[in-house]
């Protein structure tokens, strides 16, 4: 017998081929769907709980309400971690990612019996087709590249809100990649100040000091503060501020950070050289702080998953 997935979907814990959202829901009506991503180190859930007061945060400005407390939230995730733990090998570590939507929408309600209930799933994956494929990055950094795509106004579309209305993080992204496999985009906002990549946050070091985007214009990432948690008990100073392409270009280091892959080092900035182009000295300290905080080598972990894939 084939061992399969557990999905959390709208109360119920069904198998992955059984799960299944409407054509009618709002989240493919109107792209409103806001969701939640966090990963195990070892297995286990890291910070889900931060993740789940910040979803309820996204719901909340989103006008969607499941009726779930973060512990009611937590309860269920965490069952549905145990039922899937076993489908993956001890050195593999997985997403957790939550959907949440207002459900069917309301012209279509004749045509859906769950209609006037929001839409709640949950489902594990693993992580090794996702920092697989950047294990290079830990050791030679990744290009930085601003693209024509601005982020989106904060007038418009409050960016603390984690959606999944990210149209233009696809743009953003599309064009960074025809300058090269490994180029990533960094947004600017409409005052030409950097805000963030496409769903990571951004950092970089200039004479000791640990510089990212203030929170005004970004999604406020666990990652980031934990990131800059880490770097304040080694006794860096963090400063929150204005944050210009030209001070990327000038700065001795620079990184990427996010939930899966934590810190990606990045190496040149619009084509030119960051620092000495070479992988900074306090990325990789923050980078060693961070694994020794989950007690998980990342790079390593994602040089494992590579070679896994190379193997498959």
């Amino acid at each position: 017998m084939i061992l399969e997935r557990t999905v959390y979907l709208n109360g119920q814990f069904v198998s992955e081929a059984e799960a299944r959202l409407s054509i009618f829901d709002s989240a493919l009506v109107w792209g409103d769907m806001v969701f939640e991503t966090t990963r195990s180190f070892g297995h286990r859930p890291f910070k889900l709980r931060e993740h789940l007061e910040r979803l309820r945060a996204s719901m909340m400005a989103a006008d969607i309400d499941v009726g779930m407390s973060a512990g009611d939230l937590e309860a269920v995730t965490v069952e549905l971690v145990r039922r899937n733990e076993l489908l993956y090998p001890a050195d593999v570590d997985f997403t957790i990612v939550h959907n949440v939507s207002p459900g069917v929408w309301g012209w279509y309600a004749s045509a859906d019996q769950n209609a006037g209930r929001p839409t709640l799933a949950i489902h594990t994956w693993p992580l090794i087709p996702y920092i697989g494929p950047m294990a290079a990055g830990f050791s030679e950094g990744v290009r930085a590249y601003v693209p024509r795509q601005h982020a989106i106004p904060g007038r418009l579309l409050d960016p603390k809100i984690k959606s999944r209305s990210r149209m233009h993080y696809r743009l953003a992204s599309n064009e960074a990649q025809r300058q090269g496999a490994d180029t990533w985009a960094v947004l600017i906002d409409d005052d030409g100040y950097l805000t963030e990549g496409t769903g990571s946050n951004f950092f970089m070091v200039r004479d000791g000091v640990l510089m990212t985007p203030e929170p005004r214009n970004i999604l406020r990432g666990v990652t980031r503060q934990t990131i800059m948690d880490l770097a304040a008990e080694l006794g860096m100073q963090v400063r929150e501020t204005n944050l210009e392409p030209y001070d990327a270009i000038v700065a001795g280091e620079a990184f990427f950070a996010s939930t899966p892959f934590v810190i990606m080092p990045v190496t040149t900035f619009n084509d030119r050289p960051v620092g000495d182009g070479s992988v900074g000295m306090t990325t990789l300290r923050l980078l060693d702080a961070f694994s020794e905080t989950v007690g998980v080598d990342i790079a390593a972990q994602a040089r494992a998953y590579a070679a896994q894939l190379k193997a498959s």
